[in-house]
């Protein structure tokens, strides 16, 4: 999974980053809104981490221009600011929740899961990472201008990696998410699917974007 942070108070944002990082997450961060705001509408995250009162351009006005972006990404408010009227200013925004300073990293996090939750149940009609997009309507892959040719299977797992992108995967999730069972640990099933795909996505010029961690699983994510 991979959230963006910002967040001008140097000292919450290492506090919340590394509660990200320790549970698998790729984070970006930002300590001003305009950068903040740059961020958003050039990449592709899962969620959005985002203070109030943020120097050159305010939390409200981030969400505000993202939502007239037609830019969906979940935002999460992380702010000292607790009036009534606050929260309801940031939600009529655009804004999806809204936790208040001090807080707990694992409300922060609950809060984070719930909305993708929520994300998940309304069924995306595509997934990107970078370049690499899937269109679940049409069926369609596409890395860049090009049309990736993927087998049912083939687009199933890519369509689950991207579901869990930044986020490792075991064998055991791919395989009973994508096949609906647990293959035995010998088998080569899942190494041998894993490598045909990343034949396809990742080919020469490409940016990687299947990766293999050695003894645990598998993550699909744009490292810079």
């Amino acid at each position: 999974m991979r959230v963006l942070v910002v967040e001008d108070e140097k000292q919450v944002l290492n506090f919340v980053k590394k509660g990200f990082k320790e549970h698998g997450f790729s984070v970006d961060t930002a300590m001003d809104g305009r950068e903040g705001f740059f961020l958003a509408t050039g990449e592709s995250y899962d969620c959005i981490v985002l203070d109030i009162m943020l120097p050159k351009l305010d939390g409200y006005e981030v969400v505000q221009q993202l939502r007239k972006k037609g830019i969906k990404t979940p935002v999460i408010f992380l702010t000292a600011k607790d009036t009534v009227e606050d929260k309801v200013k940031g939600l009529e925004l655009g804004g999806d929740d809204y936790l208040v300073k001090p807080f707990s990293f694992s409300e922060l996090l609950a809060r984070i899961r719930a909305l993708m939750r929520r994300g998940k149940e309304e069924k995306k009609a595509y997934y990107q990472e970078g370049n690499l997009v899937l269109d679940i309507a049409k069926r369609v892959v596409k890395r860049g201008k090009s049309i990736v040719a993927l087998t049912p299977t083939e687009f199933t797992l890519l369509q689950y990696l991207l579901e869990h992108k930044g986020e490792v995967v075991t064998r055991t999730m791919v395989s009973e998410n994508v096949w609906g069972y647990d293959f035995d640990s010998m088998t080569n099933v899942i190494d041998v699917h894993m490598a045909n795909l990343r034949k396809k996505i990742d080919t020469k010029g490409e940016k990687p974007l299947i990766h293999t961690l050695r003894g645990v699983g598998y993550v699909l994510e744009e490292k810079k």
